[in-house]
């Protein structure tokens, strides 16, 4: 089986300027891959770079150095200096990344912000609209709120929103920041059936946790994020 992403030499610094110009290299020389329907855990202490290397995979951060290939429509593509819009593609049907924070236009309804990247996509609205409303009852947040704009919603509400509207649709590639963090038991329980359910369905994830029993649960290998590891996969 051939990865759906794959990783060389990658690196990436900051270079504070209010500083007198010093250099952070946050990562250096990372080399991995995924395969579909496995799940890569970044493993490390606390500044050890696991966000960075999410958002650098992303594309919202750009490499110092390396490569990032992902499949995307058939093919490699090289994401290292990819254009603007072919980033942009990328992310709307393949790459998909589930962060700790909503992010969404005020007084848009609860429903529809879940529902967005099943229509972008064009899917049948009414499909999308029952996974959507299947997703909010799974995750807890009741029919009484799915009118409702998600910003008047408490942290835990807009999170489990945030966490529906990222399973919406299949991600062959799907970053995870903390999924589960500050979820109740219950919550945080149909979250891991949720990433159980994409790995079945071939999605490669990538994903950061501090909640040992969530990484047990969903973890096939560990990638250590220590600076003594940083080349290693295990």
């Amino acid at each position: 089986m051939n990865p759906v992403i794959e990783v060389h030499g990658l690196g990436k610094a900051f270079t504070l300027h209010q500083q007198h110009g010093v250099v952070l290299n946050v990562l250096q020389g990372l080399n991995f891959s995924v395969q579909p329907g496995e799940c890569l855990i970044l493993h490390g202490r606390s500044g050890a770079g696991k966000s960075t290397l999410l958002r650098t995979l992303y594309g919202n951060y750009l490499p110092a150095a390396g490569s990032i290939r992902i499949q995307h429509e058939g093919q490699m593509i090289e994401m290292v200096g990819a254009e603007p819009r072919q980033t942009l593609a990328v992310r709307r049907s393949t790459l998909g990344y589930v962060s700790q924070f909503l992010r969404v236009i005020p007084r848009v309804k609860c429903l529809d912000v879940v529902m967005e990247p099943a229509l972008s996509r064009s899917l049948d609205p009414a499909q999308a609209e029952r996974r959507a409303q299947d997703l909010l009852q799974r995750l807890g947040i009741p029919d009484s709120l799915w009118s409702l704009a998600p910003g008047t919603f408490s942290g835990g509400e807009q999170q489990r929103v945030n966490i529906a509207r990222s399973f919406m649709v299949h991600w062959p590639v799907l970053l995870l920041d903390e999924p589960t963090a500050s979820l109740d038991d219950a919550n945080r329980s149909v979250v891991i059936e949720l990433i159980a359910e994409a790995r079945a369905a071939g999605s490669a994830l990538i994903a950061i946790s501090h909640d040992a029993a969530t990484r047990d649960a969903i973890a096939d290998r560990y990638l250590d994020m220590s600076p003594k590891e940083l080349d290693h996969a295990c």
